[in-house]
């Protein structure tokens, strides 16, 4: 009888030797004789043990991880894949600490299903959620995304429900369902995660929110990074369309909703869902002035319901347990869970999934262990480029969107980068005009030229040159690009700015 053994097929395993190792395990298990079938999962997102390999076993999948080429035969002299006591050993997956304490309910799947296998899919609790949504009223549908909190988590955290009834409400014979899939900001990778380790999740989210508004036509737009992503995608929606779950009559319901796919070009200003339309309409990417809202006039003038994967991959779940269940869980305004991405200078880096309300300290050191080289964590930046510098005084903050905001910075997608002793926060504060520069789609003035004075100003700065003029210039220079950029993109690069230079003021006496 053959023996299961299971290794990601994810982009970060892959990128960790994942493919070497099947094929290492395959060679080694034909010499010895022995018959194993391997099956490529998703990646459970404790990144800082992959390739992580699971055999399947009566008591449950036994891990083996970080797995490396040159361990498999001393792995199969231990008797790996049966009982092993190699030290690569940790006992059952699902039993490790960083794994066990986690509240996984978006990443339920992630890790234990073949993530293009429907049956699988299905046998673990897929379609529930659609097939919920199939017994209900739209402004049902719509209703219990209202009361359940979910709020956007691609950054601005704006109410689900209320994107979702003002689509609703529009009376047009064309809406759409938009996906913004192009996660570009830097220690982000909950989204790739979720696509490569779970697709049919975010189909399932997307079939949901059309029967909510009306929609018949959905889009994912992708960005162009991630090519393994990309054909994992092809393939689910291939896989899923042939299976009756997208197409005409849908499962023979009678709603008809289909998506496509679109590869981004690799423009992070894309991210921001007035340009996402405009890439998808087939033009530069360029910010669009509001109103009108994308939700009344969106893609190709039509009323367009724009979420993130996360965003839309926890709607299936909310559906099948209820609004209360997912009400239940976090605090104040930020309701549910949120995927929290470590990364950076960190030793145990990879994706967590908890509820708001576990401050940054427990992510940093309880989950993280500190950094990789060992020395003091001096600074973490945490919501992408744009998000802001927080040192050792605000560790303590909950994860949670107000108490953030409260600080003067922000969740944004959930990605925590770490910075050890040796980090130069001056030089961080001039990526973070540097990058804007680059980045801008060159609109609007404050954002297209701002960042390059920025750039200047902070050279000026670090030269001795009238530094404190410049200093009072530069935070003048952050004030024109905040409340003058037309989008977020020019008007968030002061906020690492301005806490660079607040919290780590000693960074930014001359060289």
């Amino acid at each position: 009888m053959s023996v299961r053994i299971r290794v990601p097929r994810d982009t970060t395993a892959i990128a960790c030797g994942a493919d070497e190792v099947v094929e290492r395990i395959a060679g080694e298990a034909a010499h010895r004789d022995i018959e194993v079938e391997i099956i490529r999962n998703g990646s459970r997102g404790l990144c800082f043990l992959e390739p992580l390999v699971e055999v399947e076993t009566d008591a449950g999948r036994i891990g083996f991880g970080p797995v490396e080429v040159d361990d498999i035969a001393a792995l199969f002299e231990a008797g790996f894949p049966r009982a092993c006591s190699h030290p690569l050993a940790l006992g059952p997956v699902d039993q490790i600490d960083w794994l066990r304490k986690q509240q996984r309910f978006c990443f339920s799947r992630n890790g234990i299903i073949d993530p293009l296998d429907l049956q699988d899919y299905q046998a673990h609790g897929g379609w529930r959620g659609l097939e919920r949504a199939l017994e209900m009223q739209p402004a049902g549908i719509v209703q219990c995304v209202t009361d359940s909190g979910l709020r956007g988590r691609g950054g601005a955290a704006f109410p689900c429900g209320i994107k979702w009834k003002t689509v609703l409400d529009q009376e047009s014979s064309r809406k759409f369902i938009v996906c913004n899939a192009d996660e570009g900001d830097s220690g982000t990778f909950s989204d790739r995660m979720a696509m490569e380790g779970d697709p049919y999740r975010l189909i399932e989210g997307m079939l949901i929110a059309a029967i909510a508004v009306g929609a018949n036509r959905g889009y994912i737009y992708l960005r162009s990074e991630y090519p393994l992503t990309r054909s994992i995608l092809v393939e689910a929606i291939e896989r899923a369309r042939a299976a009756g779950w997208l197409g005409t009559n849908i499962r023979e319901s009678g709603y008809n909703f289909d998506i496509e796919l679109r590869i981004g070009a690799g423009a992070y200003i894309c991210g921001e869902e007035t340009s996402l339309l405009e890439s998808l309409e087939g033009r530069r990417g360029q910010v669009r002035f509001k109103p009108p809202l994308p939700a009344i006039k969106g893609l190709f003038g039509q009323p367009t319901v724009i979420n993130n994967v996360i965003t839309l991959a926890s709607v299936p779940d909310i559906l099948a347990r209820g609004a209360d269940w997912y009400r239940d869980l976090g605090m104040g305004r930020s309701r549910g869970t949120l995927p929290i991405q470590l990364g950076g200078n960190i030793k145990r880096g990879g994706l967590i999934e908890l509820a708001f309300g576990v401050t940054l300290r427990e992510l940093l050191y309880d989950y993280g262990g500190g950094t990789a080289s060992g020395r003091p964590i001096r600074a973490v930046q945490v919501g992408g480029p744009l998000g802001a510098y927080l040192g050792e005084s605000h560790f303590d903050t909950p994860v949670d969107y107000e108490a953030f905001a409260a600080i003067d910075a922000m969740l944004g997608h959930g990605g925590i980068v770490v910075f050890d002793d040796t980090v130069d926060m001056a030089e961080q504060a001039r990526f973070a005009m540097e990058f804007c520069a680059i980045e801008s789609c060159g609109k609007c003035t404050p954002c297209r030229i701002g960042s390059t004075r920025g750039v200047e100003v902070i050279d000026r700065i670090r030269s001795g040159t009238d530094a404190e003029a410049n200093k009072h210039l530069l935070t003048s220079l952050c004030d024109t690009m905040l409340h003058g950029s037309l989008c977020a993109l020019g008007g968030l690069t002061p906020m690492p700015v301005l806490s660079a230079l607040k919290h780590f003021p000693e960074d930014f006496a001359a060289l």
